[in-house]
């Protein structure tokens, strides 16, 4: 009698390797991608500018830690602040705004500060930060 022995399988390929590889593409690609949303426009940033001189004239609104405000040197309420400048830039359309906001005033306040500012008709609004010491 004659048995037939089974034919011997061949050892098959082990995944583990190609996991271990698809695994650190993975990781590789995660670090070095962008995770951030992309614009899907040009946008350029604002450009600040230090040691220059500030220029002359215009109106200045001073605020205060507590959000007091000021127009060039007169503490005012908001809505008096606003009709005073809304009157100067009435006379002269191309008046320059500086708004100096003490560094604790809260930005919640600051902004909506600027943007009536420029609802008012005010073309160029400079905000005046001082840098920190090195």
């Amino acid at each position: 009698m004659k048995l037939n022995r089974p034919m011997r399988r061949t050892t098959p390929e082990t995944i583990v390797a190609l996991i271990d590889v698809v695994f650190f593409l993975l990781v590789f690609f995660m670090l070095i991608g962008r995770m951030d949303a992309t614009s899907p426009f040009d946008v350029a940033p604002a450009h600040s500018r230090t040691g220059l001189e500030m220029p002359a004239g215009g109106a200045t609104i001073s605020v205060s830690a507590k959000g007091v405000l000021a127009l060039d040197g007169t503490e005012l309420d908001k809505s008096q602040t606003l009709e005073k400048l809304q009157i100067q830039l009435q006379a002269e359309p191309n008046l320059l705004v500086r708004v100096n906001a003490h560094r604790d005033a809260l930005l919640q306040e600051l902004l909506p500060l600027v943007a009536t500012v420029e609802a008012l008709g005010a073309r160029d609004v400079m905000l005046v930060v001082t840098p920190e010491e090195p």
